[in-house]
């Protein structure tokens, strides 16, 4: 994989001439398009293809670069910052048909959840379901190449500030957890600038002079102001630029139009990268964790129980806790607890951020459980809806640390300790309503399961008519959803909603007209 990035807009008939533009790369530009073409929302709707384009050293950028000119629009004038985000134009000298052929786009916003459910009724399995949906929704190499690419766009504004400064993505992009169209969470980190908080030996030294703040916070919300405003000022395809700097955590948020993602970026938000770190540890242990956590957001999305506007829903984050806590919890635990995780530490994996022991084990090879859990995926699944359809979320708390319920030490509907920083809830924000709403809709799945409609696939349908049964019927629009939970506190075996109700009798009668057919 080549070191250095760079991106252009053109049109697909000019690939070849970025190659007459940069002739000292050694790659070829038809290969590197192949290799690494992008289309994204933004494209879809501009209706102009984006190719990331990939060279071997910084050599072969600075040789692209010194061949670009910027724009001249009538009646615009341009900001001249030279971004490594490039427009290919035609000079109308020449020919454009002997152009490189067609090339294959990659898409980078995930299917709907009807082509989704379609996919799934194909499948074989509910096991064969859950892989199929992580396939379809799981980031590809190539998308996280271009998260990590606008990172390197983004630092070369904020160099001209911080020259040793690195932005680093975290969250959903790095954590193994990532969906499709998720968003670009960034950390600008300048812990790394050299001559910061060395030691100082003995005799004279020299220190840098610098501004002084109040605190680390001012000093944050500064940093970001500045470096927001030259985002909104010089940004190509920066645009809806926010700096909310008032937040817990200050931010700046703003869409990238060139690879269509929306973008956070913050600073001195340490923990946030180790929570990142400890998704990415669980889910690595073992292939299950990742499957049942895509399977139960997924879920959880098509019921609005979570949701990509801010408020009292459940956060992806807290739902992937409770995947978390329940694989620890079985019989045979699937997980360690995060104070194994620190145990087995080295010396070096040592972590402490604002006084709190963010230590994890970096060496997977020593985490090795007791027992061997050989459950099923389909399994997990049916008793993830049973273990919190009865969980008594009134009086107890979610503790990953421990791997163990304990009393709530607060009067809050869904408390889940902060895996890092212990005494913060980070389900706080959740109302009673969305709790007992979580509740019901994990009763009704988990006795939608128990029924041999759904579990099984109906025989003698066509590929393209197949009813919706196991994970597909659990995708289904839901009474809880739309009706809310008043008097929705019904016996485990009592039909939940009439969409069951509809569900099954469909079901029953494919059954039926399948066995007629094959009399």
């Amino acid at each position: 994989m080549a070191a250095c990035v760079g991106m252009c807009r053109l049109q697909m008939k000019g690939a070849e001439r970025i190659v007459k533009l940069g002739q000292k790369s050694d790659l070829t530009a038809r290969r590197i398009l192949t290799r690494s073409t992008f289309a994204t929302k933004a494209q879809t709707v501009k209706n102009t293809p984006q190719a990331v384009v990939e060279f071997s050293t910084k050599d072969s950028i600075s040789a692209l670069k010194a061949n670009c000119t910027i724009p001249s629009v009538q009646h615009e004038a341009a900001v001249p910052f030279k971004s490594r985000l490039l427009s290919l134009k035609w000079a109308g000298q020449g020919s454009q048909s002997n152009s490189s052929k067609t090339l294959e786009f990659q898409k980078h916003s995930p299917i709907s959840v009807n082509e989704l459910t379609r996919h799934l009724c194909k499948q074989e399995s509910i096991d064969q379901q859950i892989q199929c949906l992580t396939d379809h929704y799981q980031l590809t190499e190539e998308n996280i190449s271009l998260r990590f690419l606008v990172c390197s766009l983004l630092r070369d504004i904020a160099a001209a500030y911080f020259p040793e400064c690195i932005i680093r993505p975290f969250g959903s992009t790095v954590n193994n957890f990532g969906k499709l169209g998720c968003d670009l969470d960034m950390f600008l980190d300048l812990d790394g600038i050299s001559g910061l908080n060395q030691n100082k030996g003995s005799g004279l030294f020299l220190e840098y002079q610098v501004k002084q703040g109040t605190s680390v916070r001012t000093i944050t919300q500064s940093v970001l102001s500045v470096i927001g405003e030259c985002v909104d000022q010089f940004g190509p395809g920066c645009v809806g630029v926010q700096k909310i700097l008032n937040a817990r955590c200050p931010l700046v948020r703003f869409a990238h139009q060139p690879s269509g993602f929306q973008c956070d970026l913050t600073a001195n938000n340490r923990v946030a990268m180790k929570s990142s770190e400890l998704l990415f540890v669980y889910g690595k242990l073992d292939a299950r964790v990742r499957h049942l956590v895509f399977a139960i957001r997924c879920w959880a999305r098509v019921h609005s129980i979570t949701s990509s506007i801010p408020g009292a829903w459940i956060t992806n984050f807290s739902l992937t806790v409770l995947v978390l806590f329940f694989l620890q919890r079985r019989t045979q635990p699937m997980l360690p607890t995060m104070d194994q995780l620190r145990d087995l530490a080295d010396p070096s994996d040592q972590c402490i951020i604002e006084g709190n022991d963010c230590t994890i084990v970096s060496d997977l090879s020593k985490i090795k459980l007791q027992t061997l859990n050989t459950d099923t995926l389909e399994k997990l699944l049916q008793e993830f809806f049973e273990f919190y359809g009865n969980f008594s979320f009134s009086s107890t708390s979610i503790n990953i640390r421990k791997g163990k319920e304990q009393n709530k030490p607060e009067t809050t509907p869904l408390h889940i300790q902060n895996p890092f920083e212990t005494s913060l809830n980070i389900s706080k924000n959740v109302n009673a309503t969305q709790v007992e709403r979580f509740v019901a809709l994990c009763r009704e799945s988990a006795w939608l399961l128990e029924q041999k409609e759904v579990l099984k696939r109906s025989a003698g349908h066509s590929a393209d008519n197949i009813p919706h049964w196991g994970l597909a019927a659990l995708l289904l629009p839901s009474v809880a959803q739309s009706a809310g939970v008043k008097g929705r506190r019904k016996k485990r075996h009592h039909l939940a909603s009439d969409r069951i109700k509809t569900l099954l009798e469909s079901l029953k009668l494919s059954s039926g007209g399948a066995a007629n057919s094959h009399h």
